[in-house]
């Protein structure tokens, strides 16, 4: 089977859940989030949506700043 470029469903127009700013998302096909070294888990149903790259970036430099602490029982 191959694919073609009608195949390719066109980017969505998203704002940012965070900071408000419009970006496009390629769910569907590629999208600039794949090539990020850091994911994050997709959105929960009624929880929010993607982030910008921006805001995707600063929350993986917070992240690796400060590692979760895990506790003992």
């Amino acid at each position: 089977m191959t694919m073609t470029l009608a195949d390719t469903p066109s980017p969505r127009r998203l704002v940012c859940a965070h900071c408000g700013a419009a970006f496009d998302c390629g769910l569907g096909g590629p999208c600039w989030c794949a090539d990020e070294a850091y994911r994050l888990p997709l959105p929960e149903a009624g929880g929010g949506d993607c982030l910008c790259p921006e805001c995707l970036r600063r929350l993986a430099a917070a992240q690796k700043a400060s590692p979760p602490t895990v506790t003992g029982s």
